[in-house]
């Protein structure tokens, strides 16, 4: 390692203060604080010293990530195999879901760490280190087949639109990632909806049925999957929020690790739980007839209740606030997904909707407590008067 950093200080001279390529400082930094915890601290103030920054908890966010992804990887080698009717191997599947996957990653890092680099020279400042996750979640929540271009003016519109037009990470009020999936679906609907994007290739296999489960019930189709197949993932959808199984590994390790809101969690699960039983009674369409369990289970709300919900710069920033931010995504989720076909998914739309009113929810809170506080100081100055 001290061969590694002496190379990396060495690499550094020419970019710092005074010379030659200083304007571009931020790019090598960038690239000096992935490898290594920065060196500086804070010089006045009281503070807590702590060896975990930024970088360290978006890494274990990706982390958190992984399990979900390899899954997904698999089923989209599964799926396009069982829709041909062709034997296959775990690693048949696997080396195909792979070949799809991994370039629409490399776009999305490549395309938005370019902007984000570009800014950064721009604007004289530290690259940001929020794009470390969002790069990764922007594929993890596309159609398999969606072409790469279309990935990369999604990235393009989120990084400028949803980040740097608001001043960059830790300023934006709208998730990036998901802001990149509403510009891809309201842009491109054909790519983005439909029983042949779900499945790769799918317009080569005559007699595709890769519908979601979501999308059939939507247009008043009868399912043939059980809940093991839904909880496990073995069923068409975005590439890694199929799996419900999965996708809780990553929400316990961002749960244990205190970098996911446990409270964002829990209140998104009983809010579209009641809202879902509620409508298990009334029970007048397919959408509302299905357990409410499922609905917890297939589309991509588990993935977008734990991985993007519980974004701490998107979402409600105090304890009695994530509480209500939580329980309103999964009653919008529900609500979207029974009254609304067009969007059967509904987690995206509710979400962003909650975004927006995320602030809303913390001023109120903070300026009930500060009443209550008011109130008590009062009380106590007349008992001591």
């Amino acid at each position: 390692m001290i061969f590694l950093r002496n190379l990396v200080d060495r690499i550094r001279k020419p970019f710092e203060v005074g010379q030659k390529f200083e304007k571009f400082a931020p790019a090598v930094n960038a690239f000096d604080t992935l490898l290594f915890v920065p060196n500086h601290t804070t010089k006045s103030g009281a503070h807590i010293r702590d060896a975990v920054d930024l970088k360290r908890t978006m890494v274990t966010v990706i982390i958190a990530l992984l399990p979900a992804l390899f899954y997904g990887i698999y089923n989209t080698g599964f799926q396009h195999y069982i829709q041909l009717g062709e034997k296959f191997s775990f690693l048949d599947a696997f080396i195909h879901g792979t070949w799809k996957i991994v370039p629409m990653i490399i776009v999305s890092y490549v395309v938005g760490l370019t902007i984000e680099f570009g800014f950064a020279i721009y604007r004289g400042h530290e690259v940001n280190e929020g794009y470390l996750v969002t790069g990764l979640l922007i594929p993890m929540i596309m159609p398999v087949d969606i072409p790469l271009w279309m990935v990369a003016l999604s990235v393009a519109f989120a990084v400028f639109i949803a980040k740097e037009a608001f001043g960059g990470t830790g300023m934006n009020i709208l998730n990036p990632a998901l802001t990149a999936r509403a510009f891809a679906f309201f842009a491109y609907p054909t790519y983005m909806s439909g029983n042949k994007v779900w499945v790769s290739e799918a317009s080569n296999i005559d007699s595709i049925s890769g519908e979601t489960i979501l999308g059939s019930l939507a247009a008043g189709n009868e399912i043939n999957y059980s809940f093991s197949e839904m909880f496990n993932g073995s069923i068409p959808g975005s590439i890694a929020e199929t799996s419900t199984f999965w996708i809780i590994i990553g929400g316990l390790i961002l749960i244990f690790t205190g970098v996911g809101s446990w409270r964002i969690i829990i209140g998104g699960l009983i809010g579209a739980s009641i809202t879902a039983i509620l409508f298990n009674f009334w029970g007048i369409n397919e959408l509302m007839s299905f357990s409410w369990i499922n609905h917890l289970a297939v589309g991509g709300f588990a993935f977008g209740i734990i991985f993007m919900a519980t974004d701490p710069v998107s979402a409600a920033q105090t304890y009695s606030g994530k509480w209500i931010y939580g329980i309103l995504v999964g009653v919008f989720c529900i609500l979207i997904r029974v009254f609304n076909p067009a969007y059967p998914e509904g987690v995206m739309l509710a979400i962003l909707l909650m975004n927006v009113f995320a602030p809303t929810i913390d001023h109120y809170i903070v300026e009930k407590n500060i009443k209550k506080r008011k109130k008590r100081w009062q009380l106590s100055n007349l008992k001591n008067s």
